[in-house]
């Protein structure tokens, strides 16, 4: 009775909040840092389905193209870690070309402290070139919120997105919600959904098409200690969020 609680909360949750995550690192995160002296080499490799076919403010069109994006991720201790991007994409029409890095430093509260929770807080700063993101340098603040029930897990980024370059440089923090929740329906295996999404700046919306949502139907496989994979295809339900995207992400932990 409870999971099913949990779950009507979730999915009324995500499909009625005005909530998307650039389409190079589509994933929302667990709590959990890297493991102390410990590296995570993660790649994220993305293909959009049904996206845009024209130029819009000097950004290439994202149909039919492949992004990915290499994720290094090393332990420092047992609650910080820190995260290097490499984007690129991959398609025709010159849209072959390496995108634009970023940093993110990450902190949280340790397992030993025994909070009924987990929490943390990251911090990703980068560049992006301007053909591939109007937004050129950007700030994510990620708080990081997730529970497990017994098979269901839950996860909540309520992200704020600050541009410095580019044309929502004035605009204020964007709020960016990521959310997550999932069922482990065997010991390897589990199924649920991903919510990304991007209203505008706090308390002052963008109408509702010029907003991002995306839905992703998505799976987990724990098919070995040291080893990550989720997969997932997500709908996008504004004019300005991409139709369908196709998402990987293959980690290895060294």
């Amino acid at each position: 009775m409870i999971k099913n609680l949990f779950v009507c909360i979730l999915f009324c949750f995500v499909v009625n909040c005005l909530l998307a995550q650039d389409n190079y690192e589509i994933q929302v995160y667990g709590s959990e840092t890297i493991k102390a002296k410990h590296t995570m080499l993660e790649l994220h490799t993305n293909f959009t389905s049904d996206g845009t076919k024209q130029i819009t403010d000097g950004e290439l069109p994202t149909n039919h193209v492949f992004h990915e994006t290499i994720e290094i991720t090393h332990g420092w201790n047992d609650w910080f870690e820190t995260g290097f991007y490499i984007f690129n994409t991959i398609g025709d029409g010159g849209r072959t070309a390496y995108v634009g890095s970023h940093i993110r430093p990450r902190v949280a509260v340790p397992e030993s402290w025994h909070w009924p929770i987990g929490l943390s807080l990251s911090a990703e700063f980068g560049f992006q070139k301007a053909a591939y993101s109007a937004n050129t340098a950007t700030l994510e603040i990620r708080p990081i919120i997730d529970k497990k029930f017994g098979g269901l897990y839950l996860a909540l980024n309520p992200v704020l997105d600050q541009s410095f370059a580019g044309p929502d440089a004035n605009r204020g923090m964007i709020f960016s919600p990521n959310i997550k929740g999932s069922y482990d329906i065997t010991k390897k295996v589990s199924l649920g959904l991903e919510y990304y999404g991007s209203t505008g700046p706090f308390f002052k919306y963008d109408p509702y098409q010029q907003q991002q949502h995306q839905l992703f139907v998505a799976t987990d496989l724990d098919l070995a200690p040291n080893w990550e994979f989720n997969a997932g295809y997500g709908f996008g339900f504004t004019n300005s969020t991409d139709k369908g995207i196709f998402k990987i992400i293959l980690g290895r932990l060294f």
